[in-house]
């Protein structure tokens, strides 16, 4: 997964699986294994897309959608 075009492939993915379905909430344990990630791309594509405000990260560690409305997600 070292070329850019396969990390973009999942980020596409991922942000499709967010779309489709509201409310999902993922941890990263979950999203390595629904996304067949080992831990550090896993850790940079969802960290990539928090910085985006694509996700946002819950007080417990798991990842939402980002409704841009709430500062703080709650859970």
């Amino acid at each position: 997964m070292n070329e850019p075009r396969g990390i973009q492939e999942v980020v596409r993915r991922i942000r499709g699986e967010f779309l489709e379905m509201p409310g999902l909430r993922l941890t990263p344990q979950q999203a390595q294994r629904l996304w067949r990630l080992d831990p550090t791309a896993c850790d940079a594509v969802l960290g990539a897309l928090v910085d985006a405000r694509f996700l946002a990260r819950t007080r417990d560690g798991a990842f939402v959608r980002d409704d841009h409305n709430s500062p703080n997600q709650n859970s």
